[in-house]
């Protein structure tokens, strides 16, 4: 499946390239279009024609398109499955680079602030 991730990506590079009007890219694409399988480029084709990305990378926890951060469950199996992922917010697929860093590190809690009671005064009468 990072196989398929990596020729979407080539594909997008070449559709968003501003000089991929040449025979020479549009015969590239193509030949990547053949690779891919048919239900991915159709969800691949549908984003491409609202003129969004459709495969973004993974950086650090966070969707490079939606800049939202990627729950550890969807980081883990894009590292450790062969399945295709999808990010839970923008529908992109996601692609996780050889040497990128998951960004699953370890954040202390913060120590629980006390509570105060707010002095209660008595509310004036109102004769």
């Amino acid at each position: 499946m990072r196989n398929i991730m990596k020729q979407l990506l080539a594909l997008q590079k070449f559709e968003f390239d501003a000089r991929s009007g040449t025979a020479e890219s549009q015969a590239e694409m193509a030949k990547l279009r053949d690779k891919v399988p048919r239900p991915i480029l159709a969800h691949y084709e549908r984003l491409v024609a609202r003129g969004k990305k459709g495969v973004a990378i993974a950086r650090h926890g966070v969707c490079s398109e939606c800049h939202l951060r990627i729950t550890s469950g969807r980081l883990v199996s894009l590292v450790y499955t062969n399945e295709i992922q999808l990010c839970d917010n923008c529908g992109r697929y996601l692609y996780l680079p050889d040497e990128e860093p998951l960004g699953l590190s370890y954040t202390p809690a913060l120590p629980p602030v006390p509570l105060r009671n707010p002095s209660r005064r008595a509310a004036p009468r109102v004769a």
